[in-house]
């Protein structure tokens, strides 16, 4: 079974290591590799209970929306013209 895209992210920089910088490029960057929304919500769920920074929430419900925008672009059918 494959893993989830955001695997790695989780593994290579979990939230405690991820969130616990102070390195605002290296936080950027994390959310950067977030590929879908679950793994978006355990980042969420650690600055919540530990710092609560609104700009790291706030980037992270944009990364989120981000990936909900793209998800359901893939799933709405395209209509298709046709060209005489």
């Amino acid at each position: 079974m494959s893993e989830r895209p955001s695997q790695s992210i989780l593994e290579a920089l979990p939230p405690a290591t991820l969130l616990e910088t102070g390195n605002q490029r290296l936080i950027r960057g994390g959310v950067a590799c977030m590929h879908d929304v679950e793994t978006v919500r355990e980042y969420v769920g650690y600055e919540n209970q530990h710092q609560r920074r609104l700009w790291v929430l706030r980037m992270l419900a944009d990364r989120a929306a981000t990936l909900r925008d793209t998800d359901a672009e893939d799933t709405v059918p395209r209509r298709q013209t046709h060209n005489p």
